[in-house]
């Protein structure tokens, strides 16, 4: 099997995507989604990092980030997913405890590792944000992707704050 190698001493922007365990619909719940954005958010002021966009999906996140240092990535994706997966379960424990009748608590709440995509031109940058707008539209959770809220579509479209500052990379 090759190992995966992931690029990130350029200072390019990364598009990333990474899953619930199983493609189980974990992010159904709004605080779910919710706390996804609010762990980015911490993660990102930790990390001087900076986001050009994302998408929270029932199953699955999108995200555009990029770092001012080198090698930032593989340590923020660890931070984000870990704590985020400690909140989420809090969550299901406290709030929604009929869901761990149908599967164990022992599951992790993200599917191991992630993937990332280097962006190294701005017509890639808008494809790709486009492309995580256009998510929520495609799987019939909305009309038009300003209309999902847990997405930074409703920023590029009126500027509307989506609980993280969003920027374009230089």
């Amino acid at each position: 099997m090759q190992k995966r190698v992931i690029y990130d001493r350029e200072g390019h922007a990364h598009y990333v995507t990474f899953s619930c365990y199983k493609r189980r619909r974990l992010l159904d719940a709004y605080k779910a989604k919710q706390i996804v954005i609010e762990v980015l958010n911490s993660e990102l002021v930790k990390s001087n990092g900076k986001c050009a966009g994302l998408v929270v999906m029932p199953d699955h996140v999108h995200a555009v980030l990029w770092f001012s240092e080198s090698d930032q990535l593989s340590k923020f994706m660890k931070q984000w997913k870990q704590h985020s997966s400690v909140k989420i379960k809090k969550l299901m424990k406290n709030d929604l405890p009929n869901y761990f009748s149908t599967t164990s608590e022992q599951d992790p709440v993200w599917q191991p590792r992630y993937y990332s995509f280097n962006i190294f031109s701005m017509n890639k940058l808008q494809e790709k944000i486009s492309y995580m707008h256009e998510n929520p539209v495609r799987a019939g959770l909305v009309a038009h992707p300003g209309d999902w809220a847990f997405s930074s579509a409703a920023f590029y479209l009126s500027g509307k704050s989506v609980g993280v500052p969003i920027e374009s990379p230089g």
